[in-house]
């Protein structure tokens, strides 16, 4: 790497280092705090309440993580879909039909497996974990849609979560979610996608919705320290932007 090519990087270097620092700062303030408030966001209400309906119905529930990886642009939602994964597989430990996750992408479907392992050995039902429960429906787009439609099919699936980097795709995965009867929540990075899901899903997450799963499902600490930081990152932005706007107005830019 050059100097010009660290000079053009040095400013995303910076945001990431005060966007992790943030996070520390608010990590430690936070611990000794027993009450926090959110927002209301009912696509975490009713996922609640329907994996609890699940559990108690003996049906599944299906976690499509979709095909952008861990690496890149799309890392981001990649592991908050895995986190959000770690809680649903928690939360329904005690059932006897167990959630399936269906991943267009190798290291997510790979991940999911460990996750699920992990979830089930930390409320010591390990023996609940199912290997192929944390499938590679397949590699293209399509491809991946038509597994992860036939494990709607055939899994007895009352609840599905969309929640990574998603396509085109996603509208013909939320369209067997509704023909099966479930609760469909879906969540991506993909701006056009989010189009597709706050049109077809019952419960769209829009926007930074999505990277709160953590926080709202009782993740951890580190999960609601990032949270505080993004709604502060996020002010600070908007009134860059307004400075800014300001500035082009009266002539100073």
């Amino acid at each position: 790497m050059n100097l010009n090519e660290l000079v053009v990087r040095l400013p995303d270097a910076l945001f990431i280092l005060v966007f992790l620092g943030m996070i520390i700062v608010f990590f430690f303030l936070g611990r000794k705090r027993t009450i926090r408030k959110f927002r209301e966001i009912p696509a975490f209400a009713h996922l609640k309440r329907s994996v609890g309906l699940s559990v108690e119905a003996g049906t599944r529930v299906h976690f499509s993580l979709g095909r952008g990886g861990i690496s890149g642009l799309t890392a981001g939602i990649g592991l908050v879909g895995l986190t959000l994964l770690d809680r649903i597989a928690r939360a329904t430990s005690s059932s006897d039909r167990p959630p399936v996750a269906t991943s267009g992408e190798g290291t997510l479907a790979i991940l999911s497996q460990d996750v699920l392992q992990s979830a089930y050995r930390n409320c010591n039902v390990e023996g609940q974990y199912e290997p192929d429960a944390g499938r590679l429906t397949g590699v293209t787009p399509f491809s991946y849609a038509a597994g992860a439609m036939a494990a709607i099919k055939d899994e007895q699936v009352s609840t599905n979560i969309l929640l990574g980097n998603f396509g085109s795709e996603a509208a013909l995965i939320v369209d067997a979610g509704e023909q099966s009867g479930g609760l469909i929540i879906g969540g991506t990075d993909n701006i056009a996608t989010q189009a597709v899901l706050y049109a077809m899903a019952q419960e769209p997450l829009i926007g930074e919705e999505a990277y709160a799963s953590g926080a709202y499902l009782g993740a951890g600490p580190a999960h609601i320290a990032s949270l505080r930081a993004q709604d502060i990152l996020r002010w600070v932005i908007a009134a860059i932007i307004l400075l800014g706007a300001l500035a082009k107005l009266v002539g100073l830019l």
